[in-house]
This record gives C-alpha cells, structure tokens and sequence, in this order.
C-alpha cells in the first residue's frame, strides 16, 4: 500500500512494451485497411510506410522527452515545460477529446462484433469492465493486456495462415479492376488513416510517472512495440493485398473476415479477436486518458479534486471515474465513425505538439537526431491537412 497517495513505479520493461503493443494491436488492424485502400489503391504499402515513419518520428520525440520528464501527462507535460502553458494545454485537451473519443470507437467497435443489436449497451458495459480493471492498479492493468495482446497475435497468425491457404494461387495484388488513378493526397489521407491505428505508443510516456529507471526504460519500450507493430502490420497487409486485392479490400469493412469467410472456424474466432483487440486498447488507453487528466488537474488547468491519487492502489481514481463518465456519454449518443474522425484529427495535433516540444530538448537531452523531429511535425500536419481534405469514412 501506497500511504502516500501518489503513483508509483512498478512497470518494467516487458510491462511498458505490452502496454504499447496492447494500444496498438487494437481495432486499427482489422478495420483501418478498407478506407486506406480506397484512397492510396496500389499504393497502400507506400501509404503504410509513411505512417511508419511519422509514427517512428513522433515515437522517437516522445520517448526522448518522456526520458527527462518521466511524469504521467505526456504531451501535455512536455508542451507546457518546453513551449509554455497554452501549448501544453493545447496537446492535453487535444488528448483528452482525441482519446476519449477513440476509447468510445474500441467500446463500439466491441459491441458491434459481439452482438450488433445492441452494440450502445454492450459497449457501455465494456466500459464499465475496463474502469473497473484500471482501478484495481496498473500492474493488474499489464497483465490483463498483456494475456490480450497474446490472444489478439494468435488470432492474426491464424486469420494470416487460413488466408494465404485458402486464396493459394490467387492473384488478389494484381487484381485489374482495382483503379490506379490515385494522386499524393489521396495516398497522404490513406497514411492519416493507418497513423490512426500506429498511434498508442505513446500510451508509455502517459504512464512516465510508474515506469521503473524512465530514462532507459521508456524509450526502449516505444521503440520495440512500435517495431513489433510495424511488422504486424506489414504482414498483415501484404496478406489482404495478396488474397483479397485492392478492389476487395475497397469492398469490404471487415477485410480480415472476408480474408477468410467460408471457413466455419475461422471466422468468427477473427470476430472473436478483433473484439479481444478492441478491449486491448481500451484497457490501457482509458489509463492513459486518466493519468493526463490527473497532470492537468495537478497543474490547474482542470478542477483539482480529479489530481487525487487512491492509497490502496496508488490509482487516479477521480480521473478514471471522470473518463468513465465521459466515454459513456460518447458511447451513448455517438457513433463509431464520428468517434474515429475525432481521434484521428486530435491526435495528430497532440503529436504535433511533441514534436515541436523535442526541438527544444538541448544537445545533452537528445537521443535521436533533431531532423526526426522536424519530419514528424511536418508529417502530423501535413496528415491533418490530407485528413481535412480528404475525410475519414469507416
């Protein structure tokens, strides 16, 4: 027990990257390929890859700052101590509605898998489960995801095997009716799209404060999961190319289902795993959330009553509890697709923000050359831009 009443460092590494790769390997992978294949076409490996990079650049800045401020709040903190307050404030509002409303997208998303009818209600409990979870304590938040992140890979493995034995001797990646005229901005907005499913890594840096040794174990951390991810996906997405093509791909909402559809198995054990993922997300995402809520109240710019910290599980519960409300009030009268739109715009103003604060760090400070920062600045808003034009349709 905690008699303090602050939070404590009890994540090592292997606890950080399971975080990382839970907030990542969620509904991004079963969902984002549809709408991205629709706007890059053939390009969409081309799109992937930019999303990497601006995901790798923006890591890298994270996990740099989160090094020499290893404090809960992420962005938020490191605008605030690097830009000034408006700044700050800026990124931690933009996290806050960005993640609040992708943590309503995975609740959805659950629903929608498990039982359409009554997706809202669904969700709703999913929600209720997960603040439950979190308010147990954050190592019990670890080593849920962490038997989650396990399942959601299983599930990928044999959706990716089932698939390429199925479609055997197909040409799906070569597939003629799939159109061609596709221009920079549409490969542009495709990569806004896949960032959306890259963008939980920095779910590390919003736990700074109980990560045991920050300064070695939180940039470590970011890096491995988002290696790990960027493999995943890549798999996965030479997988759907091969099997399904781009114009099947464009066809369908639930590419990895229609991957395999027609194997009695298969396919509901991908329903199964994409529901599982959601939840992996939701989990530690809604963990995150809270403890920038938590830095914004320590600092002022939101009541101080949410600042208090249990005791008993060294957890901010008011924070959480607030989230909770939020996201069920979201869950309760949004939809999936707004809730995605609204994640996918704020979040890259939060990482823009990140970037912007790195160029301050000073020669000593730096792990990673300054030039990483200035592409993932340049690349959150440039994403935006695509994404503004463009839009997002799930």
């Amino acid at each position: 027990m905690n008699a303090s009443g602050t939070l404590q460092r009890r994540l090592g590494l292997a606890d950080a990257v399971v975080i990382g790769l839970g907030s990542m390997l969620g509904t991004g992978v079963f969902v984002v390929w549809s709408p991205a294949a629709d706007r890059a076409g053939r390009w969409l490996l081309v799109a992937l890859g930019v999303a990497a990079l601006v995901a790798y650049c923006n890591a890298t800045s994270t996990a740099q700052l989160a090094a020499v401020h290893p404090e809960s709040g992420g962005a938020y903190v490191y605008g605030r101590l690097r830009l000034g307050r408006w700044w700050g404030t800026l990124a931690g509002t933009a996290f806050v509605i960005g993640k609040t409303a992708s943590c309503a997208a995975a609740a959805l998303a659950i629903g929608l898998y498990a039982w359409p009818g009554h997706a809202r209600w669904v969700a709703a409990v999913v929600v209720l489960v997960a603040t439950a979870v979190n308010l147990a304590g954050i190592t019990r938040t670890a080593g849920v995801t962490s038997v989650l992140v396990g399942v959601v890979l299983a599930v990928l493995a044999v959706a990716v095997a089932t698939a390429l034995i199925v479609h055997e001797g197909s040409s799906g990646a070569l597939d003629e009716s799939a159109s061609t005229d596709v221009g920079p901005v549409g490969v542009l907005a495709a990569a806004a799209v896949l960032f959306f499913a890259f963008a939980g890594y920095a779910r590390v840096a919003t736990l700074g404060a109980e990560v045991r040794d920050p300064a070695r174990t939180i940039p470590r951390a970011v890096v491995i999961a988002l290696a790990v991810v960027l493999v995943v996906y890549l798999v996965v997405g030479l997988t759907l190319l091969a099997t399904l093509g781009v114009a099947g791909l464009v066809r369908t909402t639930t590419p990895l289902s229609a991957a395999v559809e027609g194997v009695a198995v298969i396919e509901p054990l991908v329903r199964v795993g994409a529901a599982v993922a959601a939840f992996a997300v939701l989990l530690p995402l809604l963990a995150g959330v809270s403890r920038t809520v938590l830095a914004m109240a320590t600092y002022g710019d939101l009541p101080s009553g949410l600042a208090a910290v249990s005791s008993r599980h060294s957890v901010p519960q008011r924070a959480q509890l607030g989230v909770m409300v939020a996201v069920l009030l979201v869950v309760l009268t949004g939809g999936l697709v707004t809730a995605v739109a609204v994640s996918a715009g704020a979040v890259l103003v939060y990482y823009a923000v990140a970037n912007a604060a790195s160029l301050k760090l000073t020669a000593e400070e730096r792990r990673w050359p300054r030039l990483l920062a200035v592409v993932g600045l340049l690349g959150c808003v440039t994403l935006a831009i695509s994404l503004l034009t463009q839009g997002v349709s799930m």
